[in-house]
């Protein structure tokens, strides 16, 4: 940084365009750095700055990534019902008073 906590934007202009040339380059750090009069610290230090700036992270194997999982009890079901059309219908065991409703509507009514 210049003097006074201020960014100078030609140097940091200057080590972009440095650091993109050496990645096209395919030279390591140490030829390019020989061939452009570069110290291999201010390489290294402009490298980390500018990522640092750009809110990048350093070359690194990627790691996993967590998220937040919420784990929500199964539900154990006591009353499955199959029907002679094929169709089943399973019922939590809390679900009492759904079944008498059920069993209600499924009966038929006694002839008069």
């Amino acid at each position: 940084m210049a003097k006074g906590g201020q960014r100078d934007p030609v140097r940091e202009r200057f080590w972009r365009r440095t650091l993109s040339a050496w990645r096209a380059s395919g030279q390591s750090i140490r030829e390019f750095c020989d061939r452009r009069n570069l110290t291999e610290a201010a390489f290294y230090f402009w490298r980390k700055e500018l990522r640092r700036r750009d809110g990048e992270r350093p070359c690194r194997p990627a790691s996993p990534a967590f998220v937040p999982v919420t784990v929500l009890p199964t539900p154990t079901y006591a009353v499955e019902v199959r029907c002679p059309s094929g169709h089943v219908v399973t019922l939590p065991s809390c679900e009492a008073s759904l079944l008498r409703e059920l069993f209600a509507a499924l009966t038929p009514e006694p002839p008069c």
